[in-house]
């Protein structure tokens, strides 16, 4: 195997948008900017975050670890 030939890893985030309070912290801090402020709000009150750029997403967990609500997972990609 050569050095090319190494695939990134990829994931897929899931939002729970009903557990989501909008601190913001997941978009914030993603890396690779794959998350974004929706402009709807939902059941709370709160602007949950979206996944803007789902092909960016590194499947680094940052998001799933830094969120205070748990309404973040992230799964490996198919």
């Amino acid at each position: 195997m050569l050095f090319g030939d190494i695939k990134p890893k990829v994931g897929r985030v899931e939002v729970n948008k009903n557990w989501c309070k909008g601190c913001g912290f997941c978009v914030q801090y993603c890396p690779m900017k794959v998350l974004d402020t929706a402009l709807e709000f939902n059941a709370k009150g709160y602007h949950p975050p979206y996944v803007k750029v789902p092909e960016n997403c590194r499947n680094c967990n940052f998001c799933e670890l830094i969120c205070p609500e748990f309404a973040i997972k992230v799964k490996p990609a198919e």
